[in-house]
């Protein structure tokens, strides 16, 4: 078990360097969300849920649609987020990249720059205190506070209502939150707990919303529907995907757009699946996210994605 969680780690952290190489201005979300999936998938080991590429005020659940055409630009805060499994042992990690350009000076002023610089190292300040915290028997709500203060020391807020969280095999969220402010849980991690630590930093209120966009979607449980294409579309995620989340882009492979659109709302209203929708901050400020798995053990903990 620890060896996979292990070499999936190992995968994540090389597929994370490799993707920061091709980020660029003009660069189509498309194009990066597919080639770490499918590097991910070259170094043989499993997707364990679609990448992740969420753009500035934008903060966590979007991938590509089928034929998306958005590209990101010089000076964005691209946010990516990828997981890798082995044998349905997890490892998921975010960095967040300023994307480069000639023009980055023309675009923006430097207070704004700087500013952008310092979210970046305040998530990652956060993350880096999370980690120096974790141990058997710390409280969770202490890792919170860690992350929330080192963000505060450079003038950020944590987003408060996006956590960290645990994993089991096949599950990415497997009952945990760890939380990036001080919400007073007094519930202790023990030996063996492998969790996913990802603080995000904002100058806007810390708080994310849902957006009218959903890409991303997990199974929940089988249904009746009178049409045969919903059902097939079902059956289809329950054998492909089971408990970890997929992406509707996955399916078009198999599917028409068109048709699989209308599969998924009936899907979705069932509660035969479950949507993630896009989420951005809520006034519509920029935002970063850092994010490692660890194995808690001995006196402290072991980063796995490094």
């Amino acid at each position: 078990m620890i060896e996979s969680y292990e070499k999936a780690g190992k995968i994540v952290s090389q597929v994370r360097k490799d993707a920061i190489k091709i980020i660029k201005d003009d660069l189509p979300i498309l194009d990066l969300v597919e080639f770490v999936e499918n590097e991910i998938e070259k170094a043989g080991a499993g997707i364990a849920f679609p990448c992740n590429v969420s753009v500035n005020e934008m903060t966590a659940h979007y991938t590509s649609p089928f034929n998306d055409k958005t590209k990101i630009s010089t000076g964005d805060l691209v946010k990516l987020d990828l997981g890798a499994h082995i044998d349905g042992y997890i490892a998921d990690s975010a960095i967040t990249v300023m994307v480069p350009g000639k023009d980055l000076e023309e675009k923006y002023d430097d207070d704004i720059i700087n500013k952008n610089k310092e979210m970046i190292e305040s998530s990652d300040a956060g993350l880096e205190a999370a980690i120096n915290t974790v141990k058997p028997g710390v409280e969770i709500g202490k890792i919170g506070k860690a992350v929330q203060e080192a963000i505060n020391s450079y003038g950020f807020n944590p987003v408060s209502n996006l956590t960290g969280h645990s994993l089991e095999q096949w599950n990415l969220h497997s009952g945990l939150s760890i939380p990036s402010v001080d919400d007073k849980s007094t519930t202790k991690l023990k030996e063996g707990d492998v969790i996913a630590i990802e603080p995000f930093a904002t100058d806007g209120v810390g708080w994310v919303t849902d957006t009218p966009n959903t890409y991303i979607f997990r199974y929940l449980k089988d249904k009746p529907f009178r049409m045969a294409h919903t059902t097939k579309v079902l059956s289809e995620i329950k054998t492909n995907y089971n408990t970890l989340p997929f992406s509707i882009r996955w399916l078009t492979e198999k599917f028409n757009p068109n048709r699989l659109n209308s599969s998924m709302r009936q899907l979705s209203q069932a509660m035969a699946i479950y949507p993630y929708p896009a989420l951005k901050e809520k006034t519509n400020c920029w935002v970063s996210q850092s994010e490692h798995t660890v194995i808690v053990e001995g006196d402290s903990c072991t980063i796995t994605t490094k």
